[in-house]
């Protein structure tokens, strides 16, 4: 039943219940203390009617049974003798014996004692506070005998608590319902503000919050969050632009060479079409290949974690390669913790970039820096602005130079490279170079 009640509902409840049971504790702390000063209360004013007896008694000691006046809410008092006859005693107490049989006082000539009884109507224990007053050659104690609080104190200091508990832990968790009601308004604010954002519409943002707080952190990392949203969806609109215009551009070349070659069949250069199809079709094989590619890394599908000598993968990569421009190399050995196949293509891909761009040389390094393996491709070529580091590694951006030298590319080498670099929690970054353009490749180097 809990779990299907409201945030507001059970901070009501849990601020009810805890302020109901610390309430409950601090007057049932209270209520002894409240019963010592009440008592001590009672102590005094018996003492003091005690006193006003027993000076009246010293004065002139009375020769036979007489009452003595009530005074200040005290009208249980006894005056008794050394032979424990009642000389004197209060309306209430005429013709009762000694309500106490011990009447032995201490070094002051003070009685202080609680007794039980039930002569007295409607009175279960008394204090009692007595004075020992000499009558002549002997001693008379004045008793003066007031009600023994209960534990409890009274009927209606019971009540009075239950009620006072009960009208605080209202009081306590209606403010609680009210300042959770009012926390909660920015987070109402802000799922009405998220069910009306649509795909069509993500450049609306959740309002931002008066005060610096854990909701105002909300609404902040909810605006991030929506920021990242709105620019994925943005790439992934650009990318599928993007890739519907180079995968429809061999398509329209296929079918512009079928359509012309159907026009005159007789005349028609089959073995030269089919030529011209199988260039276009490799084109779309390729733009296919790599959109599997990326979309298998932007769907985080895991790779091999074994050990890769940098070194040992350039120059197996090299081997396989067709003749080209010149290769130096400056490898020194260098692990790394990787998938070889994936690591395979990010080397291939640069080394493909830097063919196309190379005039003469491609040179390759490996070696280490700190706790990174490193690996760099430099070519000879006309390199890359520094403004447009950043764009090569954006699907299907080719610069102007790259479309002149091949116009066959499919744009997407570079970023699967880097897809792979942070996949192995590297980097790929274009760096400074004397001529031409340096790619330089980080991974974590393996932990030995």
């Amino acid at each position: 039943m809990f779990a299907r009640w409201s945030v507001r509902r059970r901070m009501t409840m849990a601020a009810l219940l805890s302020t109901l049971v610390g309430y409950f504790v601090t007057a049932v702390l209270i209520t002894p203390l409240a019963h010592s000063v009440l008592t001590g209360y009672q102590i005094d004013h018996a003492a003091s009617a005690a006193r006003r007896v027993a000076v009246s008694v010293q004065r002139s000691a009375p020769e036979r049974m007489r009452p003595v006046a009530s005074t200040e809410d005290v009208d249980l008092l006894q005056v008794i003798d050394d032979h424990g006859t009642v000389r004197q005693a209060s309306p209430r107490l005429l013709g009762y014996p000694p309500l106490i049989s011990d009447t032995s006082t201490g070094d002051d000539n003070r009685l202080d004692a609680t007794v039980c009884t039930d002569r007295v109507p409607g009175v279960k224990c008394l204090i009692v506070v007595g004075y020992r007053v000499p009558v002549g050659s002997a001693f008379w104690t004045v008793c003066a005998y007031i009600p023994a609080v209960p534990w409890y104190i009274s009927p209606l200091y019971v009540v009075g608590v239950l009620l006072a508990v009960l009208l605080l832990s209202a009081i306590s968790a209606y403010v609680a319902r009210m300042t959770v009601v009012k926390a909660l308004r920015p987070v109402t604010d802000i799922k009405t503000e998220l069910a009306e954002i649509t795909a069509t519409d993500l450049g609306r943002r959740v309002p931002p919050l008066p005060h610096r707080d854990e909701l105002d952190d909300l609404a902040r990392t909810v605006n991030q969050t929506l920021d990242r949203l709105e620019h994925a969806v943005q790439q992934e609109r650009r990318f599928a632009a993007d890739a519907s215009h180079d995968l429809r551009t061999p398509l329209t070349a296929m079918r512009t060479q079928i359509e012309e070659a159907m026009l005159h069949p007789d005349e028609a250069d089959w073995p030269r079409t089919a030529v011209a199809l199988l260039s276009s079709l490799d084109r779309l094989q390729a733009i296919v290949t790599d959109l599997l590619t990326l979309a298998k890394l932007d769907a985080g599908a895991p790779g091999l974690g074994a050990d890769v000598n940098l070194a040992e993968l350039v120059e197996e990569e090299l081997a396989r390669r067709p003749p080209g421009k010149r290769v130096e190399l400056e490898l020194r050995p260098v692990v790394v913790t990787g998938d070889p196949l994936r690591l395979t293509r990010l080397l291939a891909n640069l080394l493909d970039n830097a063919e196309r761009h190379a005039e003469s040389t491609i040179t390759v390094t490996v070696g280490e820096r700190d706790d990174w393996g490193v690996l760099e491709v430099l070519d000879d070529g006309a390199g890359i602005a520094p403004d447009q580091r950043e764009n090569v590694f954006r699907r299907f951006t080719r610069l102007d130079a790259s479309r002149n030298r091949d116009a066959g590319g499919t744009g997407l080498g570079l970023p699967i490279a880097r897809e792979i670099a942070t996949a192995h929690g590297g980097t790929l970054t274009v760096e400074d170079s004397d001529i031409g353009a340096r790619f330089v490749l980080q991974i974590p180097r393996a932990s030995s």
